[in-house]
């Protein structure tokens, strides 16, 4: 199978929680084929976090989260780049994903869609392909973000995939009450994308670049 080659993966997520999100589900999937995945997390969101709660939880929550899914704890990147502003650092972030590239060979990166109109995912996307150019790359989808997105890669998923994408947001008690990370709106979009490749589940990507 095509996923046997995929031994170190790398998800770049401008916010923790993005990568949950987008590639939950696939995260899950590529864990349980024994592949290594790194997560790169470069804001955590100081200035947005609820009144009350401490300035540090998504760090806190990104933590629980990745490690819900699978993910090795040394596998964790952490930035603090300010929330909003990550346009104004691109080339600090492209310096640490230059870092990051030349510590790990990887051989797919997930990032956000480079169709995505927040400022902090475009400026993630756009450096992330700088960065990887030479590497497979997918481009994963948070439709409340995204101008057009383009479905040209499918990665079919099993209920099991979904949960525990659920259940690792779940950990950001910080983002409760947002729509995009109740259970239902998460099971109806991946059961949608299932529905267009004749599967169960699925979650969607752009092709952004593909080398075999």
């Amino acid at each position: 199978m095509i996923t046997s080659k995929f031994d170190n993966i790398l998800v770049l997520a401008p916010h923790t929680d993005d990568g949950e999100l987008g590639a939950g589900g696939a995260i899950s999937y590529f864990l349980g084929k024994k592949a290594n995945v790194f997560y790169a997390a470069f804001s955590t969101a100081k200035d947005s976090v609820p009144r009350g709660m401490p300035k540090d939880i998504l760090k806190t929550e990104v933590k629980k989260a990745t490690s819900q899914l699978g993910i090795d704890e040394k596998n964790l990147f952490i930035y603090d780049y300010q929330v909003r502003k990550l346009n104004y650092s691109r080339q600090e972030i492209l310096e640490d994903l230059i870092k990051l590239r030349n510590k790990i060979h990887f051989d797919l990166v997930f990032m956000p869609s480079l169709n995505d109109i927040h400022q902090d995912h475009l400026t993630v996307s756009q450096e992330g392909l700088r960065a990887f150019k030479t590497t497979s790359i997918l481009g994963y989808e948070l439709i409340w973000n995204n101008l057009t997105f383009n479905t040209t890669c499918f990665i079919k998923l099993e209920k099991r995939h979904i949960e525990n994408k659920i259940n690792a947001l779940k950990n950001y008690k910080s983002q409760k009450g947002r729509d995009y990370v109740s259970a239902d709106f998460i099971r109806s979009l991946a059961r949608a994308r299932g529905v267009q490749i004749g599967a169960e589940y699925a979650e969607a990507f752009e092709v952004v670049r593909w080398v075999i």
